[in-house]
C-alpha cells in the first residue's frame, strides 16, 4: 500500500529534481536570494568567488541549485556549468541603473548559449523593497526581454530581504520545466 501512495505522489507532484543557474551581475543579491530560500532569513554575504550549491524544495520542485560569481573576471566561467541545466534564474539589482546595458548584454549572452536552448529563463528584480528600484517593466524594457521569442521567460519583481517574490518565480519555474516536458 505504502508503494502505491508514494507512487500517487511521485506522479502527481514529480520526484525529478531540476538544475537551476543563479546568474547575474555581482551585488545584484544571488546568493542572498539562494540563502533565503534554503534557510527562510536573510544573511547577509560576501561576494561569491566561485560558487554555492544547494538543494532546494520549495513546494512541488526539488532542484539542485547553483549560485555563481558575478564578478567581470568570473562571468567567462559561467558557461563551465550550463550543461544539462533545466532553468537560470538571472537576477538584476533594480537598483542598478547604470550597469543594466551590461546586464543586457550577459543576459543575451546567456540566452543564445546553445547548451542553454531549453533552458526558461526567470529574471528576478531584486531589490524592489528600495525606494530608488525600477519597476520590473522598467527593467524588462532595459533589458529588452520582450525581443526574446523562443526561450519561455518571466520577470518578477522580488526582494532578497524580505522574500517577496523568490517563492513566486522558484513555483513559476517549477510549472515551465514540467509543462515542457
Amino acid at each position: 500500500m505504502g508503494n502505491v501512495l508514494s507512487r500517487l505522489i511521485a506522479s502527481l507532484f514529480g520526484d525529478k529534481e531540476i538544475r537551476i543557474l543563479i546568474l547575474g551581475l555581482d551585488n545584484a543579491g544571488k546568493t542572498s536570494i539562494l540563502y533565503r530560500m534554503k534557510e527562510g532569513t536573510f544573511h547577509s554575504t560576501v561576494p561569491t568567488i566561485g560558487f554555492n550549491a544547494e538543494q532546494l524544495e520549495i513546494g512541488k520542485l526539488k532542484a539542485q541549485v547553483w549560485d555563481l560569481g558575478g564578478q567581470e573576471s568570473i562571468r567567462p566561467y559561467w558557461r563551465s556549468y550550463y550543461q544539462e541545466q533545466e532553468a537560470v534564474i538571472f537576477v538584476v539589482d533594480s537598483c542598478d541603473k547604470d550597469r543594466m546595458q551590461v546586464a543586457k548584454r550577459e543576459l543575451m549572452s546567456i540566452i543564445e548559449e546553445e547548451e542553454l536552448k531549453n533552458a526558461v529563463v526567470c529574471v528576478f528584480a531584486n531589490k524592489q523593497d528600495m525606494p530608488e528600484a525600477l519597476a520590473a517593466a522598467e527593467i524588462a524594457e532595459a533589458l529588452g526581454l520582450s525581443s526574446i521569442v523562443d526561450k519561455k521567460w518571466t520577470i518578477i519583481p522580488t526582494s532578497a530581504l524580505r522574500g517577496d517574490g523568490l517563492k513566486e518565480g522558484f513555483e513559476w519555474i517549477s510549472e515551465a520545466v514540467q509543462s515542457k516536458v
